[in-house]
């Protein structure tokens, strides 16, 4: 059995969320509900000609877990491509259904080694992946 779920580890990051405001000018952008816990995310994306992440914009209304995760991905998004976010998506996805022996290795991931046991948190973790996919969905539509 994992400890507490709200450490205080989840709280500091909940409240340290980097890249925190909507951008101007976004190239890609996206924002996304979870049917399961009502949890928002809103990513704004700028993204270079090799299509790396050059700089975020993100909001987010969900619970300390789901902020938590955003914190973690919103340290290590800049420079990554959509191919990196979701291997970093499917790997947490994978742990959190008991897949994967660890969460991922970015920062921080082992911070959410405790949500594992509880399934109503998952989608919240999860959001902020979504979000930036989405975001690099429609600037690929917008590129095309």
């Amino acid at each position: 059995m994992s400890g507490a779920l709200y450490t205080r580890d989840i709280l500091r990051l909940a409240v340290s969320i980097p890249h925190q405001s909507r951008l101007d000018k976004p190239d890609g952008t996206a924002e996304v509900r979870s049917r399961t816990c009502g949890s928002r995310v809103a990513a704004d994306i700028i993204v270079s000609e090799d299509g790396r992440i050059t700089d975020l914009g993100i909001e987010v209304n969900a619970c300390a877990l789901g902020q938590a995760s955003t914190a973690i991905l919103a340290a290590e998004a800049i420079g990554k491509s959509a191919e990196e976010i979701a291997a970093a998506r499917e790997h947490l996805a994978g742990y959190l259904a008991g897949a994967e022996a660890q969460p991922g290795s970015w920062d921080n991931m082992e911070h959410l080694c405790a949500a594992r046991d509880h399934p109503g948190r998952h989608a919240a973790i999860i959001l902020p992946y979504d979000a930036i996919l989405a975001a690099f969905v429609a600037h690929k539509n917008e590129v095309v």
